[in-house]
């Protein structure tokens, strides 16, 4: 299956009380790791690059090229969407002329009436070309890229007026943060969560889905959430079975140093944590019609 735009796939994830899992990428391995994952579950799934990671592979156009041609060779079933995770407005339409199916503009750093036009241009840009396009109101907590933010919680206002401008989806800080939550994280608001639902007609979005108990996620998702972002409990699973790789001296075995063998281990816990992901987030399988079995 060729890669698809997310917008109707998170409105029929919202209107069913699931969400669709966004695993962020970092290269081959974990785009396989992801792309097994979604086929072994028969589920849609959104891989995701940074604007770092892009970098670091050599830019939006491989990127786009690796997971199309992964999907081709791997002989993918289920709709994968190729989205941009935190993209300021360079990035976004950079992530959009090379072929992205979908982009997030991340201007919650920017006044807010300049959030708000350079929102909609992007929109303009991205639907004119059956893109779909994810915006953020208020800030999510932590370090994402260079982007920091404080964690504060969404204004409801401000994310009516940006859902005006045409967006596809909307991430709002409802107290959740990237990266690895201290002991002392007081928990997502639930409160703002339903405020934001009651007062906006697009699916919400969840960043920073790494680490937040499974409870908080499957509720945040049966009050509106149809996207969780994950990426750090990937590394941190990859990093632990690389780890005990070494440690077990496998390394030195015959031909243990083989750059295949070593990363094996770490792509299958990449798949494994995707997999569990997709079964917290209550993903719906994908049922085929004839012509695509």
């Amino acid at each position: 299956m060729s890669l698809v735009h997310g917008t109707e796939i998170l409105a029929g994830a919202q209107k069913g009380h699931y969400a669709v899992g966004a695993f962020n990428t970092n290269n081959l391995e974990w785009t396989r790791a992801i792309l097994a994952a979604a086929q072994h579950t028969n589920t849609p799934v959104i891989i995701q690059s940074s604007m770092g990671a892009a970098k670091y592979m050599g830019g939006y156009e491989l990127v786009q090229h690796l997971v199309q041609d992964t999907i081709k060779s791997m002989h993918i079933t289920v709709p994968v969407i190729m989205h941009l995770d935190h993209g300021n407005f360079e990035a976004a339409k950079a992530a959009i002329a090379a072929g992205y199916n979908s982009v997030m503009f991340d201007g919650h750093d920017l006044d807010f009436q300049d959030n708000l036009e350079k929102t909609k241009e992007i929109v303009a840009l991205a639907h004119e070309r059956g893109i779909s396009v994810e915006a953020e109101v208020g800030s999510i907590g932590g370090e994402e890229d260079g982007v920091i933010g404080e964690g504060e919680l969404a204004d409801v206002e401000e994310a009516k007026q940006l859902a005006a401008t045409g967006i596809d989806f909307l991430a709002a800080g409802i107290g959740n943060i990237h990266g690895v939550y201290p002991d002392n994280w007081k928990g997502l608001h639930f409160d703002r969560l339903e405020e934001l639902r009651d007062a906006v007609p697009v699916p919400l979005v969840l960043h920073g889905g790494s680490g937040i108990p499974v409870e908080q996620i499957q509720k945040a998702i049966s009050l509106g959430v149809a996207k969780v972002n994950v990426n750090t409990e990937q590394q941190i699973a990859w990093a632990k079975e690389v780890r005990k790789y070494f440690e077990a001296d496998k390394d030195k075995l015959e031909k243990g140093f083989d750059p295949r063998k070593v990363l094996a281990p770490g792509t299958k816990a990449i798949q494994d944590t995707v997999e569990q992901h997709i079964k917290w987030f209550g993903t719906k399988p994908i049922k085929l019609v004839p012509e695509e079995l």
